[in-house]
């Protein structure tokens, strides 16, 4: 039997050789997932991968699992784009080959996938998503040590497998469906007490997969439920399903002031992340959210650690209350392998990203991050907090000035040379005593990217995106925002001093 061909880093598209070699080129690896540009009808953008390196990263990670001597036997869903289904029967295909049993939940909800490695028993899981990537591009969420998610050891290895061509073609694979996963999720998040409060709640889906799954669950929790782009169009037709999108966090805005609604909720592509709009239409970053869902469960469970990514505000380690209660925080890598793998180590209660992926531990959840839980949490705080509405919730949080997160374009063979140039950058000036936005330099965390804080805890961040040709800025200041805008300028200033970095996705 011929072996299977070793994938090529580039091949030219409606060509004989596309359609007889896989295509993987290898900065789809990232840190803790896998993502391409597959392309679409009517783009001139060269494709990263197609359907055969699809198939030959199916084979390397049945090839992975042999190696680690782990039970070939892995969950497969997919999202809702026009071309999901067909990668993901590419995957199946070579995870098939390699000798793995494959359990196809259909179309899901990342955390859908998740929940079936715990409710079907499987160890690994693969989910086919681009998350909130424009229509185009695809990836493969992958993991096989439940809750967690590959990170950077597992990606390279499997990196390593695909690119070599090193595969284990050992055959004998399986495949069953399973129908009713969406049965055994919904009763896993609704078998519980209904909520006693009646709340009228904002479901937005940007016409994206959690259409299909979240109003639902939330009406059987007792709430009333005005959808809004709930009906499933892998166009996007309105924007991107990306609740740090301002866009759709403008559009859930409008619906919260137009219907009179307690609350506005947003959920990404695929179903792991959640976005807030309050009662009287202000949208609240997700690391906001973040301090009030845990200053709720810390009353419940007092002196709990929490895990935070370093693009969250400051108040973690700075809100009163939060002190008061015995909080603690652990300021940790961005990534959702990252903080899952480290709320799984420390045993947090909670883990916190400004992406808006939330991390719940027992007894709110199973340490994956699940946007339709998030949003139970958001509803049980008020559901707790009778006379107070979300914005009474959010005013009583002490008030900084934060940036949305902005993302210049750098494309992915340079970024992290980029980001390291910066960090060397910042960090001379504090081994030299030189001051930022006038001040000096209090502290410089380099644990990802860096975040540079100066004498009145006005702080900037960059690091590279982990999924996409970009750089990551995030600025806040506890002071005003003037100081925020300030410390902006000064981070946009040392960015500019490289040349490949590019256009701002959004601005300040």
């Amino acid at each position: 039997m011929t072996a299977f061909p070793t994938p090529l880093p580039a091949i030219a598209p409606n060509t004989r050789a596309f359609e007889t070699i896989p295509l993987v080129k290898p900065t789809g690896f990232r840190e803790y997932d896998a993502r391409w540009w597959f392309g679409h009808p009517g783009s001139d953008k060269a494709p990263e991968i197609n359907l055969m390196g699809i198939q030959a990263l199916g084979i390397g990670l049945g090839t992975f699992l042999k190696e680690r001597g782990i039970e070939r036997r892995v969950v497969v869903g997919h999202d809702f784009r026009g071309y999901s289904a067909s990668i993901k029967l590419a995957l199946v295909a070579g995870l098939m080959a390699s000798g793995c049993q494959v359990v196809d939940i259909g179309l899901a909800l990342s955390p859908m996938a998740y929940f079936a490695q715990f409710a079907l028993d499987v160890p690994a899981v693969a989910m086919v998503t681009a998350s909130h990537n424009d229509n185009g591009w695809t990836g493969v969420k992958m993991g096989c040590q439940r809750p967690v998610t590959f990170g950077p050891d597992e990606m390279g290895r499997l990196k390593e497998i695909v690119l070599s061509g090193a595969f284990a073609l050992d055959g004998g694979g399986g495949y069953t469906f399973v129908d009713n996963l969406y049965d055994l999720y919904f009763k896993d998040l609704t078998n519980r007490p209904r909520i006693t409060r009646k709340l009228k709640v904002i479901a937005a889906c940007g016409n994206g997969t959690a259409g299909a799954f979240a109003p639902q669950i939330l009406e059987a929790l007792g709430c009333e439920v005005i959808p809004l782009d709930v009906e499933l169009d892998h166009t996007f037709p309105r924007y991107n399903p990306n609740p740090e999108d301002m866009k759709m966090l403008h559009a859930i805005a409008e619906a919260v002031k137009a219907h009179g609604a307690d609350v506005g909720l947003g959920f990404d592509g695929d179903g792991d992340r959640c976005g807030v709009v309050d009662n009287e239409g202000n949208e609240i970053f997700a690391d906001k959210i973040g301090v009030m869902l845990a200053r709720d469960l810390s009353t419940l469970h007092p002196g709990s650690t929490f895990v935070v990514d370093v693009k969250s505000t400051g108040l973690f380690a700075t809100d009163p209350e939060l002190i008061r209660l015995g909080a603690r925080t652990d300021f940790w890598k961005t990534g959702h392998s990252y903080i899952k793998k480290r709320v799984s180590e420390l045993n947090a209660l909670a883990g916190f990203e400004k992406s808006g992926h939330f991390f719940f531990n027992a007894p709110v959840g199973r340490g994956y991050d699940d946007g339709i839980v998030t949003a139970i949490a958001v509803i049980d705080m008020l559901d707790r907090n009778p006379g107070r509405s979300m914005a009474d919730l959010y005013r009583a949080v002490p008030k900084t000035w934060g940036s949305p997160t902005m993302s210049p374009h750098c494309d992915d063979e340079i970024k992290y040379e980029v980001v390291a140039r910066v960090v060397k950058r910042i960090t001379d000036m504090a081994a030299a005593g030189e001051t930022i936005t006038g001040q000096p330099i209090r502290d410089v965390v380099t644990v990802n990217g860096v975040r540079v804080t100066a004498e009145d805890g006005t702080w900037g961040l960059v690091r590279a995106s982990s999924n996409k040709p970009e750089l990551v800025v995030v600025v806040e200041s506890p002071v005003s925002e003037a100081r925020m805008r300030e410390m902006f300028a000064a981070i946009d200033a040392i960015l500019r001093e490289n040349r490949e970095v590019g256009a701002y996705n959004q601005t300040i």
